[in-house]
C-alpha cells in the first residue's frame, strides 16, 4: 500500500512539473519574442507607426536598356511592398518613401576562357535609390544596387534580354525590400 501511495505520488509530481515546464516555456519565448523590437512574420521590422507608402516613378538614367524598365521597377517595388506589408500604398507623401533611377545597365565579359575571349557575358543593372522614413530619420539613406544574370557569350543580348530581367528585377526588389522594410 505505502509503494501504491508513492507511485501515484509521483506521477502527480510529473504531471505537475510538466505544467510548471510549459508555463515557463510560454512566458519565456514571449519574453524572446517582445525583446526583439517590432517583429513581423513577414520579415518587416517597421515601427506600429508607419502606416502608409509611397513609390515614386523610377526614372532612366542611363543609356540602354528597355524603356519599360523603371515603370517595371516601380511596380514590382509597389507590389512587393503591398503582398509583404500591411501598409496602405499612396501616391506620394507616404510614411515612407522610395524613389530612384537606372543607373547602369551594361554588359560584360565573364568567365574568361583560356585564348582570352569571355566564357559568358554578363548583364550588370544598378539602381541608384532613395529611402525616405518620415518617421525616423535614421532610417534613410541613398544607396545603390546591383544584380547581373549570366548569358552565353555565342548569344546577343537581344537573344536573352527578356529572360534574364525578370530575374534581376526579382533581386533587386528584395534587396531594395530587405534594406528599407526588413533594416538588414
Amino acid at each position: 500500500m505505502i509503494l501504491k501511495n508513492k507511485a501515484r505520488r509521483g506521477s502527480v509530481g510529473t504531471v505537475n512539473f510538466r505544467k510548471v515546464l510549459a508555463v515557463l516555456l510560454v512566458l519565456h519565448s514571449s519574453f524572446f519574442l517582445s525583446g526583439c523590437g517590432v517583429y513581423s512574420f513577414t520579415g518587416t521590422n517597421l515601427s506600429p507607426d508607419i502606416k502608409t507608402f509611397s513609390i515614386l516613378n523610377f526614372t532612366m538614367g542611363t543609356a540602354g536598356g528597355p524603356s519599360d524598365l523603371p515603370q517595371r521597377l516601380t511596380e514590382d517595388l509597389k507590389e512587393y511592398f503591398q503582398r509583404n506589408t500591411s501598409l496602405t500604398s499612396q501616391p506620394g507623401g507616404g510614411d515612407l518613401v522610395l524613389e530612384g533611377s537606372v543607373v547602369g545597365y551594361d554588359v560584360l565579359p565573364a568567365a574568361p576562357t583560356a585564348n582570352d575571349q569571355a566564357g559568358l557575358n554578363r548583364l550588370n543593372v544598378t539602381i541608384q535609390v532613395r529611402y525616405t522614413n518620415a518617421k525616423d530619420e535614421t532610417k534613410n539613406f541613398d544607396q545603390s544596387f546591383t544584380y547581373y544574370a549570366d548569358f552565353p557569350q555565342d548569344q546577343t543580348l537581344n537573344q536573352n534580354e527578356a529572360r534574364l530581367l525578370p530575374t534581376i528585377r526579382e533581386n533587386l526588389v528584395q534587396q531594395i525590400f530587405n534594406k528599407s522594410a526588413a533594416d538588414w
